[in-house]
């Protein structure tokens, strides 16, 4: 949240002009301004949040039914709403993805993805129930056992680095979120 009061109120202001990217009075970088009015249009990163789901040692994944990477298996995850908490955010996209009710235990992973502007938060979590079904976002949703999980055909790298960093959390009570950075958070 913003400290300076006006900048709030900027925010949900619209821009009355042409925009055009140059650095603002005050900052050092580009940003898209309004020509006419000053208004500011700051792009940030998204944030994405889901989990590693699973009941007993079955771990719950999600066959995509949109684009990127239609067909191939993910994580339940998804973009932030406004106003959701990050493990709120998780619960939801298992929901959407999967039908799936989640208890959610503690954050596994923050994935840093500045060359698709993405912070991804993935949670340990176990489903409240077996109880699954494809949502609209998916084609087919599975409990897989670890064996029996299709490598060859995951979605996005992060998938394979959560459930590699939930197989190495496996057993501890509490765990270091892990880190896809080489050089410290």
């Amino acid at each position: 949240m913003s400290q300076d009061p006006s900048a709030d109120n900027q925010s949900s202001q619209q821009a009355q002009g042409p925009i055009h990217r140059r650095v603002p009075k005050g900052d050092d970088l580009e940003r898209l301004v309004c020509d006419d009015c000053g208004f500011i249009h700051y792009e940030n990163p998204k944030i994405v949040v889901g989990s590693v789901a699973t009941w007993g040692e079955k771990i719950l994944l999600c066959r995509r039914n949109i684009e990127p990477r239609q067909g191939y298996w993910t994580l339940p995850a998804g973009y932030m709403e406004l106003g959701e908490t990050p493990d709120d955010g998780a619960k939801r996209e298992a929901w959407e993805e999967a039908r799936a009710r989640l208890t959610i235990h503690d954050l596994l992973a923050i994935y840093s993805l500045p060359h698709i502007s993405q912070v991804q938060l993935i949670y340990r979590a176990t489903l409240d129930k077996p109880d699954i079904a494809p949502g609209p976002e998916s084609q087919q949703v599975a409990l897989f056992d670890w064996a029996d999980i299709p490598w060859e055909d995951l979605a996005f790298p992060t998938v394979a680095w959560a459930l590699q960093h939930h197989r190495s959390a496996l057993g501890q009570a509490l765990i270091a979120p892990a880190g896809n950075m080489t050089h410290g958070l």
